[in-house]
């Protein structure tokens, strides 16, 4: 298969060298000058510009940071669009607000190609073994036809609805994450203040109700010990900024989605925005609140 790839970060990264081992030929090109260099430095194939790649691909992969980015993939110059694109196939994998969605789907669709949102659920392991579980969003006809490449990234592919719906449960499972990471960490803090060893609390807490697989494998790094970076905090906070923002639009008080989203702000502010989610906890334990010493 010819695939071309939009975005060399850590997943991406990741991706090309997923297809490229299962026989694909992959075309890639980023923003960032020296995600480029990298690239070329390992052999890989690159696009002068995204117009280039969809020259060389019918279908194009596309995987970076936010809205903005996106959209200037398709619209820009040297986007996507520029360029004759009839007959293609266009499987954005970003994390974006579902409004991203459904406005260029339509755009796409008038210059004759397919546009299907498909972020994931996983992290770089979950690519490397074909893991990953893609949440998609577009027409039924367009996700059959983006099958033979989600397959081999992939363990199981859900069709959540029309464009925008991908986005959607994206942004929903993010914010269950992210709450999830803050509650952990005000527990933790709330332990500690009153005696309680880090490791002995985080013992328990393996084996509480709320016990899930994202704590089994950040236990490591709960207790301070290096460990790969697999989400960083400033893209979650993109993330729950992106599920506030749709919030907004759609009318749905999120009072909880908030506060997590000051914590996470905190955290950039205070330059811990390169650092991992699970380094939340630890940005709270020592940062957020003050200890008080009885007189």
């Amino acid at each position: 298969m010819q695939v071309g790839l939009i975005g060399l970060g850590r997943m991406g990264r990741a991706i090309y060298e997923r297809l490229t081992q299962h026989g694909c030929e992959v075309t890639a090109w980023d923003r960032d000058p020296r995600a480029m260099q990298a690239a070329a430095q390992r052999g890989w194939r690159l696009a002068e510009h995204p117009r280039a790649v969809t020259g060389a691909a019918d279908s194009i992969v596309s995987i970076i940071t936010e809205d903005h980015g996106v959209r200037a993939l398709f619209r820009g110059q040297d986007g996507f669009l520029s360029g004759e694109v009839r007959g293609k196939l266009f499987i954005e994998m970003s994390t974006l607000q579902p409004m991203t969605g459904r406005e260029l789907a339509p755009l796409v669709e008038a210059a004759g190609a397919a546009l299907i949102e498909a972020p994931v659920l996983g992290t770089i392991p979950s690519v490397r073994e074909g893991k990953l579980l893609a949440l998609i969003g577009g027409r039924a006809e367009a996700v059959e036809r983006a099958r033979p490449v989600l397959a081999l990234l992939t363990r199981k592919i859900v069709h959540m609805g029309p464009n925008g719906a991908g986005y959607a449960m994206k942004l929903a499972a993010n914010l269950g994450l992210a709450a999830y990471i803050q509650a952990m960490a005000e527990a933790l803090a709330l332990g500690e203040r009153e005696g309680l060893k880090l490791a002995q609390m985080l013992e328990v807490l393996s084996e509480a109700p709320t016990a899930n697989a994202w704590l089994a494998s950040k236990k490591g790094l709960l207790m301070g010990e290096p460990a790969d970076i697999t989400l960083d905090l400033k893209t979650l906070r993109k993330d729950i900024m992106s599920a506030v923002a749709t919030g907004a639009l759609d009318g749905t008080a999120m009072p909880l989605a908030a506060g997590v989203l000051a914590s996470l702000s905190a955290a950039v502010a205070q330059g811990w925005g390169d650092r991992d989610i699970g380094d939340l906890v630890r940005f709270f334990r020592d940062h957020m609140g003050q200890r008080f010493k009885p007189e």
